[in-house]
This record gives structure tokens, C-alpha cells and sequence, in this order.
């Protein structure tokens, strides 16, 4: 049976009166939720109208004006005289950002024919863009004439990320001769921009500061940057400029560096590697300071490519490399005047002698003199001017390693300087408590002879040959300067007799002026007089060269240290010259600079007629080669990496201490090259007792390690 349950429940009653009530509390519940949220969104647009009236209008006024950074213009480096050394020039250029680039490829080639880039050029901007963070500038050309700049600017609505620019470009009127002085600068990295979160850093056009005094004093040249407000239209065309507030330029900082003198210095030294340096035995000011070969900033701030990088690796001189501050050499016999100070000072007689007879026997070991015919009966002078090695390894045996090392600190070897570089390469004065706690050995006596001559365990960089130059020749403590009117102190004394100092002054003007080992370092002039020292340094053992010829990098390398004029030192220089063969590459480069420094016409006639020779000046000789490095390797050389980069960099300037190896036997000094047409004995000097030997007879010795 069905059973019907809607029966059993009574039927609501429902009329036109209930009806009408639950329509209308059903029209309240929907009014009261429309009218809250019409409140809402009432409430909501009188927040932006009021509350964020500031915000919007600001973004507004955003889109219709556009500010932008005007990079700052930075502080000059002058030279002791104001001569620029670092400037800046007026200059178009044209940057692009990567990020806000769209189409690459169109866009590159369109620059490509706006500009006429070449295409070792466009591989270059290619590998910039490559390498580039995507916000940071990479700069495509600068220096432009204003109409390839007015090509550019009038596309830029259609070439986004592309920024033109019309300011300041960094400029080195001396390009290549203060390539390692002055440093360089390019855009900031994402490394530099992670430090120092300034928004100057990623500007189109702004450059920081890399290496050398462009790195070291990067905060002070830096300036403020300006700012720009243009009414823009919603492409981007600019209608009107609004305002403009003007950058602060960065501090003006002046050297102690003669523009002339530094121009001269590495010019002179030419197609040898090699460095140079000149103070003032007065106050210390570095005069010069230069290694060769070296690089042209001007084409650095660019950003180095792929051609210019494969013909620097190429180079076995090495011209990333800082030879003043950086290169650690054996001194040679650049050592004997100081060494000789040594021996007064512990008692020795000068007028004392030995007899040379072309070599001496130390222990089971014959030492030999560089002149294997021997001097005959030899003093103090007569072993300075004559360079004779046996007169030293006889007193030396007397006297002991620590009062030599003692007085080689007193003259400046083996220390660093406060000097605004970003690194020294202080070398090595050896002694028995240093070979004892480095190499854990006793020191033995032919450490001794060796050090004694300037070979062993002896390394010393071009500064510190400079600075030992100019206390010999002051006898004071010249500490080096290179920023003009930094605070002076007036140098304290040596504390050496002032009788020693003239003994040593005379017998190393006996070396240019007397029946010395250098009388081809003369001055030519009567009344000048140069008192120098003669230094070759061995870099292999006999039996693999005699070190004059043969591959380069078997070839001695070449010192003089000297100071002028004699009666009253004002200017003390010392020059390197790696793999020269010996001394006589040396002192030539000594002497032209300081007949530059007192007559500059007599110099620059010198130096014109070697340059002719060479093939011009630096710079023209690198444009030349870069063009033969461009007909023959064209778009092929090979790409770069950074690692590649970081890596040459290291072996350019390796760590301030080099690793050195035991020296385990004795060493005899490479021999020096004959004199030709020697001068004529001094008044009251003694004659050489017999002519030098051309031909060396050393037995074959064991060399240090090549630092570099």
C-alpha cells in the first residue's frame, strides 16, 4: 500500500499580503549589499583621489617627463708643472643597454651602417654585449663627428636600448708613456656596482676608474653627477627641455710627475722591455716613472677586443706588466757602492787591496771576475769604477752578510713605500736569519760571494734602485713622493760619514768619467758630470748561454743606477732594461734622460733620430702593429673570457713576494761586455792593470729562478 505523506502535513496558507512582505525584505538584503559596496568603491576612489593624489600625479608627470643622470665629469690629473695627464674632451658617443634592446640583431646592424663600424668592430661591440650585465652601458663608438651623431639620434625611436650622448670622454695626451702610471678607465662591473650601489655607475657614459692612480683615487675623481628633465612624448621623442642641474666635476689631483721627462723616459727606452725612474735627490719627488712596452689607455676605456688582446698575449715583453713596481730583478754589481759603504762603515780601510787575478777560490769553488784577465792590485775605487768582483768576494768573507743586508735596508732595497699604487713587489735582501726561516737551511759562505755581487737570492725592483740611487747621492732618507704639495717632511741623515759618501760619489763618477766600466754614459757636457754604476744580472747559467745573445729570454739583463750633477746630486735615476744583454743597454737610456733634463733640445735631438730607426714614437708603433694584426687575422682571432682575462692579469703582476728556489751552489757573475775606446784615467786615478776580456771563461753555475 502507497502511502501519501503530503496529505499529512496541513498546506501553508498563502495570500497577496505574504507575498508582498518577503519581497520586500528581500529587496532590502540586496539594496544594503549594493549600497555597501558603492560605499566601497566611493571610499576607494576618494583614497586615490586624495590620499595617493601625490603618487599618481607623480606618475603621471613621469610619463610625460623623463629624468635622467648626466654622468659627472672627472678630476684631471696634472702633472708637477699643470700639465694634463689624465683630461677630459668634448665627445659624441653612442651607448646601448642590452636589456632594453629588442631585436639585436637589426639593431646592431642598423648601428652598424649609421656608423660604419668595421667588422672587427661590430665582433668587438658583439663580445661587450655578451660579456655586459643587462642593465649596465656598453658603449658602441664615442668620439663621432656630429653627423654620424645626428644619424643615430634622429632614429632613436626606432632603436630601443640604443642612448645617445653628448659629454665627456676620458683622454691621455701621452697615451702609452703613462699607460701604467695613470691607469685606465671602462664601464663599472656588476662586482664594482654590488659595492657601491651608486646609480651613477650604470649611466650611459659613466666610466670608473681601473688600474693604477684611475683605481686608487677613483673616489675623488669621481665628482657628482648632474640630472636632466625633458617633456618626452609617449614614443620617447623629446618636445622640450625642462631643467638641468649641472655635475660637480671630481678633484683636480697634481703629481710630482714632469709630463716632459715622462714622455722622454719611455720613448727612450724604445723597442727594449724595460723601466726607468727619476727623483728629485732633494725632496724625493718621482720625476718619472714608466715601464715599457706598455698600452694605450685612450683604446683601453673602450674595452679591450679580441685583436688588440691577441697582440698583447702575443708580446713576450710583457706590456700589461708594471716593471717599476712589479718586477723583481737580480741588481748585478749595481750593488758594489752600496755594499762598499758597508765595509767602511765596519772598520775596513779603503785604500786596502786585493789582488785580482781573474778569480778567487772560495771553499772547492773558483769564482770568477767578470774580466777573466784579472785587475792586478785592487782598492775600494778602483773596485767600484772597475766593477771588479774578486775585490768584493775577498771583504766580504771579512765583514759578514748582515752589516751588507743592514746597510741594504738603510738605502731602500728591499722594503715598500706609501707610496698610492696598488701594489709592490718589495723583493729580497737575503741574510742567514732570513735563509733560515724561509728555507729552514744554514746560510754558507758562498750565499755571501753571491749576494755580494748582486746574484743569489738578491731581487730588488727599478723604485728601489731609484731610491738607493738618490740617499747614496744625498745621504739622507729620500722617501719617494708622488702627489705635489702632500705633506713634506724634511728628510732626516742616513748616518753615514760624510767622508764615506764622498769616496763612494768619486769612484762612481770614475765609472762614467775616469777608467771606468761605462764611459759611453758621459754627459755631453763640460761642466755636468754623472756618477752612475754599472749592473749586469745573470738570468741562466753559463753552460746554457753567455747572456748577449742567443733567444731573448736567455739574455742578461741590464742596470744602471746614477745621479747628476756629481759636486751637487739633484736628480738620481736607475733604468732596467730586461734581456738587454748587459749593462751597455742600460746606461745609454740613463744618460739621454738626463741630457733631456738639462738641455731639452739636445735630448729630443737624440731620441728623434733613434725613433726614426724604431719605426716612431709608442703609440705609432702600436697603430701599426694593431693594423698588421688586423690584415692578418681579421674577424678570426680568437674570442676572450674573463677567466682568460683574470688569469693574464696575474701573470702580469704576480704576487709582491715571488717564489725563489734554493740556491744550492755558487754562481759567478755572467761577464761584462768590453769598453770600447775607454776614457782616459782620471787625475790622480790608477790605470786599469790590464784591458777587459770580450770573452767569457766562466765555468757553468747554477741560477736562481727568473722571477719574472
Amino acid at each position: 500500500m502507497k502511502i501519501n505523506f503530503r496529505r499529512l502535513i496541513e498546506p501553508r496558507h498563502v495570500s497577496a499580503g505574504t507575498l508582498r512582505n518577503s519581497f520586500d525584505r528581500r529587496s532590502l538584503i540586496v539594496g544594503g549589499v549594493q549600497g555597501g559596496i558603492g560605499v566601497l568603491l566611493a571610499s576607494r576612489m576618494a583614497w586615490l583621489a586624495i590620499g595617493q593624489n601625490a603618487k599618481y600625479e607623480l606618475e603621471a608627470e613621469s610619463n610625460r617627463v623623463n629624468l635622467s643622470l648626466i654622468p659627472p665629469r672627472r678630476g684631471w690629473l696634472l702633472d708637477r708643472n699643470g700639465t694634463p695627464l689624465a683630461s677630459n674632451r668634448a665627445d659624441f658617443r653612442v651607448d646601448v643597454i642590452p636589456e632594453r634592446m629588442g631585436d639585436k640583431a637589426q639593431t646592431l646592424g642598423t648601428l652598424r651602417q649609421l656608423l660604419n663600424m668595421t667588422p672587427i668592430a661590430v665582433q668587438d661591440l658583439e663580445d661587450k654585449i655578451e660579456k655586459a650585465r643587462g642593465f649596465a652601458p656598453v658603449e658602441v663608438a664615442s668620439g663621432l663627428d656630429f653627423e654620424r651623431f645626428a644619424s643615430v639620434s634622429v632614429r632613436l625611436p626606432d632603436l630601443p636600448g640604443v642612448v645617445t650622448q653628448r659629454g665627456f670622454s676620458r683622454f691621455y695626451p701621452l697615451g702609452p708613456s703613462v699607460g701604467h702610471l695613470i691607469g685606465y678607465v671602462g664601464p663599472a662591473s656588476a662586482e664594482e656596482y654590488e659595492k657601491d650601489h651608486d646609480p651613477v655607475l650604470i649611466t650611459p657614459g659613466y666610466k670608473v676608474g681601473k688600474d693604477a692612480l684611475e683605481k686608487f683615487y677613483e673616489k675623488d675623481l669621481r665628482g657628482k653627477p648632474g640630472a636632466r628633465r625633458v617633456e618626452v612624448t609617449a614614443s620617447g621623442r623629446i618636445v622640450r627641455d625642462l631643467d638641468t642641474r649641472e655635475d660637480v666635476p671630481g678633484k683636480t689631483i697634481k703629481l710630482t710627475i714632469d709630463a716632459g721627462i715622462q714622455d722622454y723616459a719611455a720613448r727612450r727606452i724604445g723597442i727594449e722591455s724595460g723601466a726607468a725612474v727619476v727623483m728629485d735627490c732633494q725632496t724625493g719627488d718621482i720625476l718619472a716613472m714608466c715601464s715599457m712596452p706598455s698600452f694605450d689607455p685612450n683604446s683601453f676605456s673602450d674595452g679591450i677586443g679580441r685583436l688588440e688582446w691577441k697582440m698583447l698575449s702575443d708580446d713576450d715583453h710583457v706590456p700589461l706588466r708594471n716593471k717599476v713596481l712589479r718586477g723583481l730583478y737580480p741588481p748585478g754589481s749595481t750593488v758594489k757602492p752600496m755594499v762598499a759603504l758597508s765595509f767602511m762603515e765596519a772598520g775596513l780601510d779603503p785604500n786596502e787591496s786585493v789582488f785580482c787575478g781573474g778569480g778567487l777560490r772560495v771553499g772547492n769553488r773558483v769564482f770568477h771576475c767578470w774580466n777573466h784577465r784579472g785587475h792586478g792590485q785592487v782598492n775600494m775605487a778602483k773596485g767600484i769604477y772597475q766593477s771588479c768582483d774578486v775585490y768584493f768576494y775577498h771583504f766580504a768573507q771579512r765583514i759578514g752578510m748582515d752589516p751588507i743586508a743592514a746597510m741594504a735596508g738603510r738605502l731602500g732595497l728591499g722594503h715598500d713605500f706609501p707610496l698610492p699604487v696598488s701594489g709592490q713587489s718589495y723583493g729580497t735582501v737575503p741574510n742567514p736569519a732570513w735563509k733560515l726561516k724561509k728555507y729552514g737551511k744554514e746560510w754558507q759562505t758562498f750565499d755571501t760571494v753571491n749576494a755580494t755581487i748582486g746574484q743569489g737570492y738578491f731581487l730588488v725592483n727599478p723604485l728601489q734602485q731609484a731610491i738607493q740611487a738618490s740617499r747614496i747621492a744625498s745621504g739622507k732618507i729620500i722617501m719617494p713622493r708622488l702627489i705635489h704639495g702632500s705633506d713634506y717632511e724634511a728628510p732626516k741623515s742616513l748616518g753615514i760619514a760624510e767622508e764615506h759618501l764622498a769616496y763612494i760619489h768619486q769612484a762612481m763618477s770614475d765609472v762614467a768619467n775616469g777608467p771606468g766600466s761605462a764611459p759611453h754614459a758621459r754627459l755631453p757636457f763640460p761642466d755636468i758630470k754623472l756618477a752612475g754604476k754599472t749592473g749586469t744580472a745573470q738570468v741562466v747559467g753559463l753552460n746554457i748561454g753567455n747572456g748577449k745573445g742567443g733567444q731573448w729570454k736567455h739574455r742578461d739583463h741590464g742596470h744602471f743606477i746614477c745621479f747628476a750633477p756629481v759636486e751637487n746630486p739633484r736628480y738620481a735615476c736607475s733604468v732596467v732594461i730586461e734581456h738587454g744583454g748587459g749593462s751597455p743597454a742600460a746606461y745609454p737610456v740613463a744618460r739621454d734622460i738626463l741630457t733631456y733634463i738639462f738641455d731639452k733640445q739636445k735630448g729630443m735631438d737624440i731620441l728623434t733620430e733613434l725613433e726614426q730607426g724604431w719605426g716612431g714614437t709608442p703609440k705609432q708603433r702600436l697603430d701599426a702593429r694593431y693594423r698588421k694584426y688586423a690584415a692578418e687575422y681579421g674577424v678570426g682571432a680568437p674570442a676572450v673570457s674573463p677567466e682568460q682575462e683574470s688569469e693574464a692579469a696575474d701573470q702580469a703582476n704576480p704576487p709582491t713576494e715571488a717564489p725563489q728556489p734554493i740556491v744550492r751552489d755558487a754562481q759567478s757573475p755572467a761577464p761584462e761586455p768590453a769598453a770600447a775606446n775607454p776614457a782616459a784615467p782620471a787625475a790622480g786615478a790608477p790605470a786599469p792593470a790590464s784591458p777587459p776580456s770580450p770573452t767569457p771563461t766562466a765555468t757553468p753555475a747554477q741560477t736562481p729562478g727568473n722571477p719574472q
